[in-house]
């Protein structure tokens, strides 16, 4: 029995459920992925994927190869990982979206058989990554709401500093001329990062909190800032900190306090 594989059409089906899985597991890593690199991902996924139908050699060799190639073309392709930890990080979130996609199908498909070329359709694809999108996007805001650590690496002018952040979304703090966030920095962190030299690029960054209506915190400019979660790393340039007194005395094991639309700026 012989059977025709139109290559064009497995390939953009294959794009399709690749950028729709990559999306899924960016958003589960706090966007640290640009579009291009989700979209370059897709492709490479997509490409590797045919592999198996175009070299000779045992079915089972062939489609276990081209699976490896496949998810780690996507992975390395999309997201920036340096390390075997973070590799299987998103790896495993990549996996777990793939599945929650195939059972949504399955489970579509079964419930309501008369349905299922709608199932199989784009549009029901389409359909199916709106009602994930929305289960994931809910789960997410839930971890924000708690409150994630981090790791974040501070870096400028020949001197680098780690510290632990918090990723909170009661800061809302904004640079009053450019408008870019800022985020929270404990003044003796800020210390180790300079080193004993003289600041630069200051800003008055205005504030409101409990007890106090009206505020000014001394905001300074980093050059570069790398944040670290769950394995998966995101670079971002010119961040604003503004030094606060006894950020690392409140006792949660931190020494920053992250706005969260840092993590939804483009990365560099």
């Amino acid at each position: 029995m012989e059977y025709e594989v139109y290559l064009d059409k497995l390939f953009l089906l294959n794009f399709i459920m690749n950028l729709l899985c990559l999306e899924l597991a960016d958003l589960a890593f706090f966007r640290c992925a640009s579009c291009r690199r989700l979209l370059l991902g897709a492709a490479l996924g997509a490409a590797f994927y045919l592999v198996p139908f175009l070299v000779p050699g045992k079915a089972w060799c062939k489609m276990l190869g081209g699976f490896f190639l496949s998810a780690g073309g996507m992975v390395f392709a999309a997201f920036r990982v340096r390390s075997i930890r973070a590799f299987w990080n998103v790896t495993a979130r990549l996996l777990l979206c793939s599945f929650l996609l195939g059972g949504f199908l399955l489970s579509g498909i079964r419930l309501f058989p008369g349905l299922r070329r709608l199932f199989t359709s784009l549009a029901g694809l389409i359909a199916v990554s709106v009602l994930l999108f929305w289960e994931v996007r809910r789960m997410v805001r839930k971890r924000e709401e708690k409150g994630s650590l981090c790791r974040v690496e501070l870096s400028g002018g020949g001197s680098k500093v780690e510290v632990t952040a918090l990723v909170d979304t009661g800061n809302s703090l904004v640079e009053p001329i450019s408008g870019k966030p800022v985020c929270l920095l404990d003044r003796a962190a800020y210390q180790r990062f300079l080193g004993g030299k003289a600041p630069e690029g200051f800003r008055a960054i205005p504030y409101h909190s409990v007890g106090k209506r009206n505020g000014l915190l001394a905001g300074y400019l980093i050059p570069g800032m790398r944040i670290e979660m769950d394995g998966a790393a995101r670079h971002c340039a010119n961040v604003y900190v503004g030094v606060s007194e006894g950020i690392s005395q409140d006792g949660g094991g931190y020494e920053m306090i992250l706005n969260p639309m840092v993590l939804k700026e483009e990365s560099t």
